[in-house]
């Protein structure tokens, strides 16, 4: 074990641990650490189960960072008691508990600065998503370290190399590029919230426009992170570019569609020509944009169903933009009345009805009109403007209807319904019977 890798009093703390791991005794101190452990374990299973109700955010996010500190605190603290316990029996042999007690910190530490740190980017799904597991890695390294298998492991993974041109890439470098990469993109992602949160407060800019611009500086951001971590751990960019063009070759044959759909995808935001809440009609698919990406747009049909858009059919075919220019749509109710109906009194009792309808826009006022003569009377349809299609008008169409039969009803106007008169212009010649003279 190399003791100048670590610090000398780690160093000093593990020549001792190994000295009384020799010794017999040493086996109370592992009962000690197991029993603390599982009690801790325990407790932790009740903290996480009860819900705590809170109003504050801040509140919460208290309450959250004590039941992530409930495992190794109350670990920490029954280990104390053990120690001493220990002392108190004359016995100098608990080394193995310090070093416990030494892992069981870092890891109250460790936890409570991922924990926070995913409040801070509070945007970023990968703390959301892989919080203990990012804590479980950085607590797995720094017992690595602390036990001084670190310095071993970083030599063999050192000795790992691929010769890349005149450099020398080893699988240690590689592993420190990957985390310093990791952290630059957390930093940039976090810069990226920060300036995504400040955009879509600005009034100046349509939503479409928002979000492409938070889009393009996360992007830039990224690559910022990646073009600076890569060099500040000895990968010289250069020796990639080889390497890098291939791929690059073989990636834009791949994922020629996905390329298009993220184009496709920053034009759709950048023109406005689809916005967040728009009303429209693409691959035959009615609906409201609930969702838009660099790669698809979410539509929402008004019965419930959601298709996903790749953004390039949003640019290649034909997409109709009922609420462009603005959200109004015309509606229409057509019927029927009888030739014996008094049709201006029908024209202007559907005018009123429609009128009368909440949704109905007052301008352009709701119109009436004669649209042809059928066999059974006389057709008529009644239009109306609305300023929320995106709440169907199935419904409205619906109430009107029904205002408009009681209301022809209380009028005597007759809604006619098909009729067929059949006339027999000659009779067929009856039979001759038994006598019957034949002239």
């Amino acid at each position: 074990m190399k003791d100048t890798a670590i610090a000398p009093e780690f160093a000093a703390l593990l020549r001792s641990v190994w000295r009384e791991l020799s010794d017999p005794q040493a086996i109370w101190q592992i009962v000690a650490i197991a029993i603390a452990v599982a009690v801790a374990f325990v407790l932790d299973r009740r903290a996480r189960r009860r819900e705590i109700a809170a109003q504050y955010h801040a509140v919460k996010v208290g309450v959250g960072g004590v039941k992530r500190l409930v495992f190794p605190l109350t670990a920490v603290l029954l280990l104390v008691v053990a120690r001493a316990s220990f002392r108190a029996f004359h016995t100098d042999q608990y080394n193995i508990l310090n070093l416990a007690i030494a892992l069981l910190g870092a890891m109250a530490i460790i936890r409570l600065a991922v924990y926070l740190l995913r409040h801070v980017f509070g945007a970023s799904r990968v703390l959301v998503s892989f919080e203990r597991w990012i804590a479980l890695a950085v607590w797995v390294g720094f017992a690595l370290y602390v036990t001084g298998i670190l310095p071993l492991m970083v030599d063999v993974l050192d000795e790992i190399a691929v010769p890349l041109g005149k450099s020398r890439i080893s699988l240690w470098t590689m592993l420190q590029g990957a985390f310093w990469v990791l952290m630059t993109m957390l930093l940039a992602l976090w810069v990226a919230s920060g300036v995504e949160r400040r955009l879509m407060r600005t009034d100046a800019l349509n939503m479409s426009a928002r979000i492409a611009l938070s889009r393009i500086v996360q992007s830039l951001l990224v690559l910022v992170a990646i073009l600076i971590s890569l060099p500040a751990v000895g990968i010289d960019l250069t020796m990639l570019s080889v390497l890098g063009g291939a791929i690059g070759v073989g990636l834009g044959f791949g994922f020629q569609k996905i390329a298009a759909n993220y184009v496709s995808g920053f034009i759709v935001l950048l023109d406005g020509s689809i916005r967040l809440g728009d009303l429209i009609t693409a691959d035959n698919f009615h609906g409201q944009v609930k969702e838009m990406s660099t790669r698809y747009t979410v539509v929402r049909s008004l019965d419930g169903r959601e298709a996903i858009i790749p953004n390039e059919m949003l640019i290649t075919s034909t997409v109709i933009n009922h609420s462009f220019t603005n959200r109004e749509a015309r509606s229409a109710v057509q019927l029927q009345v009888a030739y014996s109906a008094d049709v201006e009194r029908a024209i202007a009792l559907l005018k009123e009805i429609a009128q009368k309808h909440p949704r109905v826009h007052a301008q352009p006022p709701a119109n009436a009109f004669v649209t042809g003569f059928a066999d059974s009377g006389v057709n008529l349809e009644v239009g109306f403007w609305i300023s929320d299609p995106e709440q169907g008008t199935l419904g409205v169409r619906s109430d009107i209807s029904r205002e408009i039969l009681a209301g022809f009803r209380r009028e005597g106007i007759e809604i006619p319904f098909p009729q067929r008169e059949v006339r027999i212009l000659g009779a067929a010649a009856a039979p001759a019977g038994p006598g019957t003279a034949v002239p």
